[in-house]
């Protein structure tokens, strides 16, 4: 299981809004297959570990044990179920890290592989293969996206010039490591500020790559000017709104209820868009904004604890979190919290 776990993660970042999965066949203490859920659309776990036995080794297929992180399905999606290839193929043994917490599933194919007769074991390295699929599991079961707040801070807790306008204030390594955590995300979000005084590209660059990133910005009042990069033809972009309601080739105009909450009305919408994950990279104001309505899993803080600055703007103010971890790169501290 713990091998199914490590396949599974070489999918991060490409498999939303599909899980990471992962899967091994053994025969008698030997893995004659393995295989991963790649790219969304494409094969699952458990038909790429089956189609990677030799030819040799087939025979042996109907006397192995399938072990699999994720329940498999039992639905036809993107792909048939894989619950049927299993039973197909005469799988006799399957071992389930944890359920898949998605309706159309749930239960499901475990029901349909005791009814085919399989022998079942489930909850193996259950926590780890909850966690490897977090943002999976946040957004079945809470009906909205994985949130992870994201910002840098001075060692005096300022994270921009008074005017508002960019403060460089983290090094190449701690902005490596950002590019890196966009790849791993399905979506990035930034508020109007952000979008207008730092221009951002909003992609993955510095050696990371992730092709299907959306670009968020929240834009009430569509000030914008067409010229930012956020509009240019780099990534796919939604533009959140209180008065349009489009989509043309490039950028989604998506209307909100100019009288609803804020945070609330944009967790419904990416839950509609069924957007799985999204790292927030906004102003002060949209990061506390996310904080006090409680609708945040982890944040991310670089603290360069060399910089100071005098009269600048605050950074929000972190509560309800627990520190999990902290790295140092240089004069760069990254801490890591989740919601408590």
């Amino acid at each position: 299981m713990q091998r199914c776990i490590e396949l599974a993660k070489l999918g991060a970042g490409n498999t939303a809004p599909n899980p990471m999965v992962g899967a091994v066949l053994v025969h008698e203490n030997r893995m004659i297959g393995e295989g991963y859920h790649r790219t969304y659309g494409q094969a699952h776990a458990e038909v790429n570990c089956i189609n990677s036995v030799q030819q040799d080794d087939e025979p042996l297929i109907s006397k192995s044990t399938l072990y699999v992180s994720l329940e498999p399905c039992a639905h036809h999606g993107k792909t048939p179920p894989c619950a049927d290839l299993i039973i197909r193929k005469k799988i006799p043994r399957v071992v389930i890290g944890c359920r898949d917490p998605f309706s159309q599933v749930n239960g499901k194919g475990i029901e349909k592989l005791n009814a085919a007769g399989i022998e079942m074991i489930t909850g193996i390295l259950e926590k780890e293969c909850v966690d490897l699929n977090k943002r999976f599991f946040c957004f079945h079961t809470k009906l909205r996206p994985y949130i992870i707040l994201k910002w840098a801070e001075t060692a005096n807790h300022q994270m921009a010039n008074a005017d508002g306008s960019r403060l460089i204030i983290s090094n190449e390594f701690s902005n490596s490591l950002v590019h890196k955590w966009r790849s791993e995300e399905a979506a990035i979000l930034v508020g109007t500020n952000t979008a207008l005084f730092d221009d951002p590209s909003l992609t993955t660059r510095m050696g990371w790559d992730n092709q299907n990133l959306i670009r968020l910005v929240i834009d009430m009042n569509l000030r914008l000017p067409g010229s930012l990069k956020i509009f240019d033809r780099d990534a796919r972009t939604i533009i959140f709104n209180n008065s349009r309601h489009e989509v043309t080739q490039h950028i989604t105009y998506y209307k909100l209820n100019p009288e609803g909450a804020l945070i609330e009305d944009l967790m419904h919408a990416l839950y509609q868009l069924n957007i799985l994950s999204v790292l927030v990279e906004g102003g002060p104001r949209l990061l506390q904004s996310f904080i006090a309505s409680g609708s945040w899993d982890e944040a991310r803080i670089i603290k360069n604890e060399n910089l100071t600055i005098a009269g600048g703007l605050n950074a929000p103010s972190l509560h309800d979190a627990g520190l999990t971890m902290r790295e140092n790169y240089f004069s760069d501290a990254v801490h890591y919290y989740k919601h408590l």
